[in-house]
């Protein structure tokens, strides 16, 4: 990506201003903040979502977790009691 300068910045400025004029140019502004401010808000939404679930995957254990806990648990077996042989 090309270094913009002071010079092209400038430049730049200038184009636009003479784009929107002098009457458009505060409702653009006005327009790309309010813009800016709902972009920001949303993805700090995503992010906190994405914080939520990663909690919630962490404190409930995944089926295969269970599966494999349960297998690397032995079961107990019930006792049973042996008749003496007669």
């Amino acid at each position: 990506m090309p270094n913009l300068g002071v010079p092209e910045l400038i430049i730049i400025a200038l184009v636009i201003f003479l784009l929107f004029g002098a009457t458009r140019l505060p409702n653009a502004a006005r327009s790309l903040g309010r813009s800016m401010r709902i972009f920001k808000s949303e993805m700090d939404e995503m992010k906190t979502d994405g914080d939520k679930k990663e909690l919630a995957e962490k404190k409930a254990p995944t089926a295969e977790q269970q599966q494999a806990q349960n297998l690397a648990q032995p079961q107990a077996q019930p006792k049973t009691e042996q008749q003496p042989n007669e």
